[in-house]
């Protein structure tokens, strides 16, 4: 144990059986240490609720606290398990990893601040809002990630996931959805207008994309799930990559759909995309002759109808019931767990806005 200039009490943690070593302060959380020197351990929600970061303490006193019994049942705590992002340590740790990603700890960038401002809010559907944010320094990203997006006037924080790429470091773009009585999200069109003073920290998660794959990619999202998916898509088309790509979007009706003109456009500059819109309360008045039910049924029958040759990577994200829906669904069409990457967005824990 060693002393800060702060005073804090700090140990260390070694991480197995990667070998990887890093301090933490007591008081701070073992996954934020962990962000704050650039380490990218698997993490979802950070909240405590999601289990992403689950492993187990080998040595040491570790502290866990304010985290769902959904994520660390009892009987697994009482078994050594912690969440490291609900974890304090109180002397230093061996812990050992439960799941790590080489390729993710290989591109671990360091958690940082930014000072931000909201540029402009542009309607895409009723309840979906694309938001652009002009950054005072670039942030350095991976298509897919996400951020803590801050509006200090009003003391409120939530998480979103980026729908641009590195292509505009300093200017972010985030789709979102409004909830009528979410603390962020209701705040736009009204107190979030251009020229509002943001604060951005991140980026985190491990659901980005991965280059240099030879096989089929496979996108499925619903709601505001589009906004790393499309920083995903795009980020494809930027590299000049091949391979085939179907985008499975779920959406009630016809109005919830947004989009559709640029959709149109990548479907006819690539040689094997293709953009499958799947409504679950298509109406009357929608004139609707693409798919219809639950995503998670058109895209098991469409595999099993039409398979995908070779290694195929599949990336998921949205609300946590189409995202449980739809896993089973690939892992019977042969994804290994190593290509299979999601972003299950986690209720904020105030309201029910979900959130990155």
């Amino acid at each position: 144990m060693a002393n800060n200039p702060s005073g804090k009490p700090i140990h260390r943690v070694r991480f197995e059986p990667v070998g990887i070593e890093m301090d933490v302060e007591e008081g701070e959380w073992v996954l934020d240490a962990a962000f704050r020197q650039g380490l990218a351990i698997p993490h979802g929600c950070r909240e405590g609720r999601c289990s992403s970061c689950k492993c187990i303490l080998v040595e040491g006193d570790a502290e866990v606290e304010d985290y769902s019994t959904f994520a660390l049942p009892d009987h697994e705590r009482d078994n050594g398990h912690i969440l490291l992002c609900r974890s304090y340590a109180f002397s230093d740790l061996t812990v050992e990893l439960l799941n790590y990603d080489e390729d993710m700890l290989r591109r671990s960038i360091a958690v940082k601040e930014f000072a931000a401002e909201l540029v402009e809010v542009k309607v895409l559907t009723h309840d979906i809002r694309l938001l652009e944010v002009a950054l005072e320094e670039p942030m350095k990203f991976w298509a897919g990630q996400y951020i803590e997006l801050s509006v200090p006037s009003v003391g409120i924080t939530r998480s979103y996931s980026m729908a641009s790429t590195q292509a505009t470091p300093d200017r972010l773009q985030f789709i979102i959805r409004k909830y009528p009585q979410g603390a962020f999200s209701s705040l736009v069109d009204t107190t979030l207008q251009a020229g509002t003073k943001l604060t951005v920290k991140g980026p985190f998660g491990g659901c980005y994309r991965r280059e240099e794959r030879p096989g089929p990619m496979l996108l499925v999202g619903g709601g505001s799930g589009m906004s790393p998916l499309w920083s995903i898509l795009q980020d494809h088309l930027s590299s000049g990559e091949q391979r085939p790509i179907r985008f499975f979007y779920g959406a009630r009706s016809r109005r919830d759909l947004f989009l559709l003109e640029e959709f149109a456009a990548i479907a006819a500059r690539l040689p094997d995309f293709e953009f499958i819109p799947v409504l679950s309360q298509a109406e009357p008045g929608d004139d609707w002759t693409g798919e219809t039910g639950f995503v998670h049924d058109v895209l098991e029958r469409r595999l099993r109808d039409e398979p995908l040759e070779g290694v195929i990577d599949a990336y998921t994200c949205g609300p946590p019931p189409m995202v449980d829906a739809v896993l089973p669904v690939l892992q019977r069409a042969g994804v290994e767990p190593e290509n299979l990457h999601v972003d299950k967005f986690t209720p904020a824990s105030s309201t029910l806005e979900l959130v990155h």
